[in-house]
């Protein structure tokens, strides 16, 4: 899978992300940074790549609405530093991977991940009660 970090994640959580076997790209490393939020998105949109950012301003469900882009994993730790973030990557890697957040918008702490998937369009709606 293709994945994009913002620019307030490190290199090491970009290594964290590649040894878990994805195509991994810092915004800092395209010459990103300091780009406006649009511009980064349409970036990620435009190349087909998971969003990882601590940036609430992606958190908007009726902005980013699940199914239509390459998926949002905003991270919310309760600590501090780089170690502290590093750990809910870890975690959501071991617990679900980032496949199976393509297309959503997850929110992980430390414990848990909020997600939102896209809606059930109609035929998979039918398919679900048969």
């Amino acid at each position: 899978m293709k994945v994009k970090l913002d620019e307030n994640l490190g290199q090491s959580h970009a290594q964290l992300v590649r040894d878990a076997g994805h195509v991994t790209q810092r915004v800092t490393e395209q010459g990103l940074s300091g780009a406006k939020d649009p511009v980064v998105w349409q970036h990620v949109c435009d190349t087909g790549r998971f969003f990882i950012t601590l940036d609430l301003d992606f958190s908007d469900v009726r902005r980013f609405v699940p199914g239509t882009h390459p998926g949002i994993l905003l991270i919310r730790p309760r600590g501090k530093g780089r170690e502290a973030v590093a750990r809910v990557i870890r975690r959501v890697l071991a617990e679900h991977g980032l496949r199976p957040l393509a297309g959503c918008l997850a929110v992980a702490d430390e414990s848990r991940t909020r997600i939102r998937r896209p809606p059930a369009t109609s035929e998979e709606s039918l398919n679900a009660v048969e």
